[in-house]
């Protein structure tokens, strides 16, 4: 059965944006995928039919305000196929997620001469935090390589293993190369070394199904915007028996059981790890976005997209002064590249004028591309509202700056 795009995009109202006089091809949606209709509804009944602090107060509208908030922890644990929705915690996004992570797994758990293991392809987010730790720590931080393709080592990895390596750190789907790593070998290698997994699922749980029982990690991270819902919101999951050892992240209101001036005790996950007031409407507003997404016929999605990111693949791959950066045999609908003659920030720049969003730069992995040799590339970005069509403009505007910068 073949995916019925032009009927999904009347779900989107931005798609039908006028940018000057051209229509919007929107092709950022690594960095920020648009929301659908009904989302957009959810957040304004929110603020017009529930808006009320959650969890203490026994009057009305924070009943269903608190009804919400947790029906959404349970909407996305079944999303995750998580035990039980107290292995869900909200937080700001991925990158907040693995601050979290950090901090309460390595105050408990990294100490001096203890290794962390991540890859050449993370993003920012799942660097820097860890360096952050490996410096306080005394511990040491370490690199798997990726090949020309944009594909793990995974004999470096075998390598790297160690019996000191107490945690392994990898995205799951890279935001720059769009390569699916073979997350799930990593995990058992992991477990049988001793360590713990973390998967940063950023660019994951947009594109495929995902689940945490079946992958056997130890956390897993995802941002809610790049899964057709609000920015400021996401979540980590968690194995709750892990989750139980760990201190919390931050302190403040309703995360504790009891406050004295000599000793304070904590809720149990998840609400040790959710200090003062959430973003309520961006987590019931999550839960929207995946009842959206669960919505639509998968398997014809996940097809759709498989079909644009072939097809985009090869026009890109025949034009002539184009490389793209991320070949692997196992991707996500990302396409990123170099022109001859053209910065990155030029291409996105006139591509603009012709109302085409893409992304340029670094995307948040400078030691990545520094591996390829470049500092920045061009990048497209599909999600399942793309189609042809707009890949063909895409082209279209390419040869257009190619004839303007020769």
């Amino acid at each position: 059965m073949s995916f019925d795009v032009t009927t999904v995009r009347k779900d989107f109202p931005i798609l039908h944006t006028l940018v000057g006089k051209k229509e919007l091809v929107y092709l950022d949606n690594a960095a920020t995928t648009q929301k659908p209709q009904s989302v957009i509804d959810t957040i304004d009944n929110y603020y017009t039919s529930s808006n009320a602090n959650i969890h203490r107060g026994v009057h009305y509208l924070a009943e269903l305000a608190t009804e919400a908030y947790e029906e959404s922890r349970r909407v996305v644990s079944r999303f995750l196929n998580a035990r039980s929705e107290n292995e869900i915690i909200f937080v700001k996004g991925t990158t907040d997620g693995i601050n979290m992570i950090a901090h309460s797994f390595g105050e408990r758990y990294i100490n001096a001469g203890d290794e962390i293991l991540i890859s050449t392809m993370e993003h920012h987010a799942n660097i820097v935090p860890w360096q952050l730790i490996c410096e306080s720590k005394g511990a040491i931080l370490k690199v798997i390589p990726v090949n020309d393709a944009g594909e793990l080592d995974m004999e470096a990895f075998d390598e790297l293993l160690s019996d000191r390596t107490r945690l392994v750190s990898v995205v799951h789907a890279s935001n720059s190369l769009g390569t699916i790593n073979p997350v799930k070998t990593i995990i058992e290698k992991a477990h049988a070394a001793g360590a713990k997994v973390l998967l940063d699922g950023a660019q994951a749980v947009g594109h495929f199904p995902v689940d945490v029982q079946d992958l056997d990690c130890d956390f897993y991270v995802f941002s809610g915007h790049k899964l057709f819902g609000p920015t400021g919101i996401g979540a980590v999951y968690g194995k709750y028996d892990l989750l139980e050892t760990l201190p919390p992240y931050q302190g403040g209101g309703d995360m504790i059981s009891k406050v004295t001036f000599e000793k304070t005790t904590f809720k149990e996950p998840p609400g040790r790890f959710e200090a003062g007031t959430p973003h309520i409407s961006g987590a019931i507003a999550l839960a929207a976005s995946f009842q959206y997404y669960e919505g639509l016929d998968r398997s014809a999605l996940l097809a759709h997209e498989h079909d644009l990111l072939e097809y985009g693949t090869n026009l890109l791959s025949q034009f002539e002064g184009i490389t793209l950066i991320g070949t692997a045999r196992k991707k996500v609908s990302i396409l990123s590249f170099t022109m001859e003659g053209s910065h990155p920030h030029d291409v996105a720049t006139v591509l603009d004028s012709d109302g085409i969003a893409i992304r340029a730069g670094h995307h948040c992995t400078q030691p990545l591309l520094q591996r390829y040799g470049v500092s920045a590339t061009a990048r497209v970005s599909l999600a399942f509202y793309n189609t042809k069509d707009e890949i063909d403009k895409l082209v279209e505007s390419l040869k257009k700056i190619q004839v303007l910068f020769a």
